[in-house]
């Protein structure tokens, strides 16, 4: 168990954790499954992005929308499938409309009573902006990949997040769905870390590349970890303060 009263920064991988990403990618990849009546289950194309961004992502940085065309491309010629522009620019049209997950919103709202609040996406910066609205969370740092110029389980992603915020690492806790992403990188650099286990049944990894790295401490949804936050700091000492977004 972590005790949080050693802490006073809280930072979030974002799609996965915070915005229910997979169902916006099945939104597209399902069409491009009824389309071309593909043989594939929701598990199949989930993995199939998966392997593609990962593949895409370890290569030279471009942006995100690139990384999405081309993982649209990859994912159709894995299909054997002619993919036209439409279906190309499908997730980069897709991901502003992505929305949270049930507890998102409530939980950031009420952390942020405790922690200074931050995310570290693998996203560009006007992306972001969009999803931004729907989380209604006054962050006190964004961190993106375009700021970076790389994308995360790089190391050099969340040092310069970590240089950005001005606090100390040791201070931090970061907070991920992701294990080969975020929980592995940051447990090598020696920092804290939550993971939010959104996938229970275990039947597979989904959207995300496969990792085994052992966080700090692990909830099922962020609704459990605000429960232990506040069972252990009781009445929230911040107060949240609401400003606009911006980058």
């Amino acid at each position: 168990m972590i005790d949080f009263r050693n802490y006073e920064a809280m930072t979030f991988d974002c799609y996965g954790t915070l915005i229910d990403w997979e169902t916006g990618i099945l939104s597209v990849l399902s069409e491009l499954r009824r389309r071309h009546n593909l043989d594939a289950t929701d598990h199949e194309l989930l993995e199939s992005y998966a392997r593609a961004e990962t593949h895409v992502q370890c290569g030279y940085y471009r942006r995100y929308r690139e990384v999405l065309r081309e993982v649209m491309k990859q994912v159709a010629q894995h299909y054997k499938l002619d993919v036209d522009g439409y279906d190309v620019d499908a997730l980069v049209v897709s991901l502003p409309l992505w929305k949270p997950f049930p507890d998102t919103i409530d939980a950031l709202h009420r952390l942020g009573g405790y922690f200074g609040l931050g995310v570290i996406s693998n996203i560009d910066d006007d992306l972001f902006e969009s999803t931004s609205r729907h989380l209604e969370t006054p962050f006190d740092w964004v961190v993106t990949a375009e700021q970076a110029g790389a994308y995360k389980p790089a190391h050099r992603t969340f040092r310069h997040a970590w240089e950005l915020m001005g606090v100390h690492p040791s201070r931090i806790v970061h907070v991920a769905q992701s294990r080969f992403h975020d929980i592995a990188p940051v447990m090598t650099m020696d920092g804290t870390t939550v993971w939010v286990d959104r996938r229970r049944d275990g039947t597979s990894h989904g959207a995300t590349s496969p990792g085994d790295a052992e966080p700090n401490l692990t909830v099922p949804d962020l609704a459990t970890l605000l429960s232990i936050v506040e069972s252990q700091l009781g009445e929230p000492t911040r107060e949240v303060e609401e400003k606009p977004f911006h980058i």
